[in-house]
């Protein structure tokens, strides 16, 4: 299949921006919080964009869509966010039909991850699936596209070791803590954010540092509390921030917002402190470089860090690709059904008229017509005449096209009320 196109003709595609071109600073620019995705939503609907879903990770901002030209998504995209149709362009990446679709496996994947085997993309697609079902623009190709883009990135990561070790940017910034500070275990780390970073990072942070000297902070507090609870962490207010910053040997700020939420006049601190944002767009200004003890590390340098574990990981390449192909030909194996479904549901029908007719005019004419038997006789016969046309068309030698239009033609075929 080289296109995927709906009835009104829009084809699938896939605009995004990613960390391979740009920098936090320039995807920061596109980044999309749920509020923003349901905007971006609303707004695609009411230009007529049926089926949408849209993603944003620190890594990559990407939306999936039903249109007539790519452009339609980009400006979407530069209508909600900060960023411009120019500095998109410098650096974004465009892709149709069967590549838009072999982009979503292989991102799904972790294969496309600024760390291999990273899987946090794929819970981001889940919730955004969601919020476009909830709003009315997912349709049934991609909400089956990214069930079957889940479905893969589940057998990958229980049937090889791509993701052996813990590969996200949590886990990396976790052991450039232990490399960089020493003892580690006393010392006190302030986490500021609660979201999927965060918790993830709070989490490696115990599992990793046997550190008990770990305090949260969140602009709402309950989601720090529950985040606490689970992990048995102190837990103190917003208003609390400067203060537990000022007792703090490390910093990690994954708070998710739009503007910087620390700077150099929140730091009094007159003891080193490591500060790590895991942000985008950046959270931490650049204004605290300019206080001679903090050191700044941003999440992209943490990506580009390498364990011992990252060489073993390349070699289960082949194998996630072999998976991937075989689920995408099941999928592509659907959206075939789909498209011949119409036409053979419609040919059923004018079949069934067909027998009926013929049963009612035998039924006048014989004494003693058996009209069951009939029926089951010429219902059999219909469903034998059904799957012969349909497995005609599903033979990838012949031209599906063209016989559908010769069958619709022939049988009179109005096979748009099917669709």
């Amino acid at each position: 299949m080289k296109e995927f196109k709906e009835s009104t003709g829009p084809c699938f595609y896939v605009v995004g921006i990613s960390h391979k071109k740009a920098d936090a600073q320039l995807r920061g620019k596109f980044s999309l919080d749920n509020e923003s995705k349901t905007k971006l939503l609303q707004q695609a609907k009411s230009i007529g964009i049926d089926s949408l879903v849209a993603t944003s990770t620190c890594n990559r901002t990407e939306i999936y869509g039903f249109v007539r030209h790519p452009f339609e998504l980009i400006k979407l995209l530069c209508d909600i966010t900060e960023g411009n149709v120019q500095d998109f362009q410098s650096a974004a990446y465009t892709y149709k039909s069967s590549d838009a679709i072999h982009h979503m496996f292989r991102v799904g994947a972790g294969l496309d991850s600024q760390i291999l085997g990273d899987f946090e993309i794929i819970s981001q697609l889940k919730l955004s699936a969601k919020i476009s079902k909830k709003h009315g623009v997912l349709n049934a190709f991609l909400e089956r596209l990214i069930n079957a883009v889940i479905q893969a990135s589940k057998r990958i990561k229980t049937e090889t070791k791509l993701s052996s070790g813990a590969t996200s940017v949590s886990f990396a910034s976790v052991q450039y803590i232990k490399k960089t500070i020493q003892d580690i275990s006393s010392k006190n780390i302030l986490l500021f954010g609660t979201g999927k970073i965060g918790r993830n990072t709070c989490e490696n942070l115990i599992k990793h540092t046997k550190n008990k000297h770990l305090t949260l902070i969140n602009r709402t507090r309950d989601k720090a509390d529950k985040i606490a609870g689970k992990f048995k962490v102190l837990v103190k207010d917003y208003s609390q921030l400067q203060e537990e910053i000022g007792k703090s040997d490390v910093l990690i700020v994954a708070t998710g917002a739009q503007n910087p939420t620390v700077d150099k006049y929140l730091i009094q601190n007159k003891n080193p402190l490591l500060i790590l944002d895991l942000s985008i767009p950046k959270n931490v200004n650049e204004n605290v470089t300019e206080l001679p003890m903090v050191s700044l590390v941003h999440l992209d340098r943490l990506s580009q860090m390498t364990d011992e574990t990252l060489e073993t990981r390349k070699q289960f390449i082949p194998v996630a690709e072999t998976i991937i192909a075989e689920i995408k030909t099941d999928f592509e194996s659907w959206v075939d059904n789909r498209k011949f479904a119409p036409t053979i549901k419609a040919l059923k029908e004018k079949l069934e008229i067909f027998a009926n007719a013929e049963v009612e005019s035998q039924r006048k004419k014989i004494n003693e017509f058996n009209e069951t038997q009939a029926e089951m006789i010429s219902a059999k016969i219909v469903q034998k005449i059904t799957n012969h046309f349909a497995h005609h068309l599903k033979d990838d030698a012949l031209s599906s096209e063209n016989s559908l239009e010769l069958i619709k033609k022939v049988f009179q075929l109005d096979s748009k009320k099917y669709v």
